[in-house]
């Protein structure tokens, strides 16, 4: 049972998973503790873990049992509670707040009231805080916003283009992935320097969901995705940006409510729904010579991506560095030399043996915009945070 020093614990909660880390809550980089719990509702649901300082992993069937009581059990016989300082959680969606938040009945009404902005993350993420909250009433915890990077973005980028009066009900433009953003500045300055994160920035967070955020001068001036986690670039199966006309086509002639149509932006689209085989983009870079569908999916993503890479570039007066990151930027170099292609005269030259290396500078010795590969680390985020407000 680990109870060496007071803890910090984190919990990412999805739709269909929970992955959660334990802390040193002294020296954050120290992970005592990492795992998952994937495919929540489905068949073969469940729980893998490593033990870092015992160098033990296993893998536990949750079968028919409730996720998040399932977690809580287990976690009792793996964690000193008493020994966790505080329970840290990342929230998707926290409309303008811009630091991390003590939990409270304040807050938690807010979240149920915000929760129809992002039905795929807020309800997940609620029903945990609120059933740790049962179990261990005395127990802080704290929730880290994933809006938070962008809360000062310049309004012009936050504006939709809607009658003036929806906008005091909350409709603008938010931003996620903010505690990846978040991260990889801070990796950004600790490899390259300050003066390079000071720079003019994109960071490509590329994975099952994707997003873009062009980066001055340390802050956030725009990003892809908007009022939810749904806009912007393709996806695993979310559809990115949408023309508004397809769901009154939709509501028209299929009939479709408002669940089946999120079901369908959500759930049904994206590499999905294009490659009508999987959202995986592993899965589609091994089929795209035999499969049509796979190859257009892919050649549609990494299109989109190069739009977004030049319409922030110019948003930003010009590049000086460029980061991917996220399952798809982390491990696909493939993915990663096309979306580059032919951006040249942004200054943008990719190494080919660097790349296929994944290596942490991608770009060539003569390319004006340094390219990079920089692994992201949410829960670490999420630690260090949570240590800062606690030692407040």
């Amino acid at each position: 049972m680990i109870s060496k020093h007071r803890n910090i614990l984190t919990i990412n909660g999805g739709s269909s998973s929970i992955k959660f880390a334990l802390f040193d809550a002294e020296q954050q980089a120290e992970k005592l503790l990492t795992g998952v719990i994937e495919r929540i509702g489905l068949p073969g649901s469940v729980l893998s873990y490593q033990e870092l300082l015992k160098g033990q992993s296993a893998t536990l069937p949750l079968g028919n049992k409730d996720a998040i009581s399932f977690f809580m059990d287990w976690l009792e016989t793996c964690i000193d509670m008493e020994e966790v300082a505080a329970i840290g959680h990342r929230v998707v969606h926290g409309m303008l707040h811009a630091v991390p938040q003590l939990v409270s009945p304040v807050l938690l009404k807010e979240l149920h009231r915000i929760s129809g902005y992002d039905p795929e993350h807020l309800p997940m993420e609620i029903e945990i805080i609120e059933r740790f909250n049962k179990k261990y009433p005395g127990l802080k915890q704290i929730v880290c916003f994933d809006t938070s990077f962008h809360v000062n973005m310049p309004r012009v980028a936050t504006q939709l283009s809607l009658p003036r009066h929806y906008e005091t009900m909350g409709l603008r433009r938010y931003g996620f992935h903010g505690l990846s953003y978040a991260y990889l500045m801070e990796e950004l300055a600790h490899v390259a320097g300050k003066e390079t994160a000071n720079g003019k920035i994109i960071l490509a967070h590329l994975g099952n969901g994707a997003s873009m955020v062009a980066v001055k001068d340390g802050k956030s001036i725009d990003t892809s995705m908007g009022f939810t986690p749904t806009g912007g670039l393709v996806m695993g199966s979310r559809t990115g940006d949408l023309d508004p006309g397809v769901a009154w086509f939709l509501m028209q002639f299929e009939k479709m409510n408002a669940n089946q149509f999120n079901q369908l932006i959500n759930h049904q689209s994206g590499l999905l729904g294009v490659s009508e085989t999987s959202s995986d983009m592993l899965d589609l870079l091994k089929i795209q010579q035999t499969d049509k569908r796979a190859a257009e999916a892919i050649e549609l993503f990494c299109y989109q991506a190069k739009k977004w890479i030049g319409s922030f570039a110019a948003v930003l007066h010009g590049l000086d560095t460029l980061v991917f990151t996220g399952g798809i930027g982390e491990h696909a170099p493939e993915i990663r030399e096309e979306i580059c292609k032919g951006l040249q005269f942004l200054g943008i030259e990719v190494d080919e043996k660097e790349n296929i290396k994944n290596s942490d500078v991608i770009s060539t010795a003569k390319s004006r915009v340094t390219v990079r590969v920089i692994k992201t680390n949410e829960e670490l985020m999420i630690a260090k945070s949570i240590a800062g407000f606690l030692s407040k």
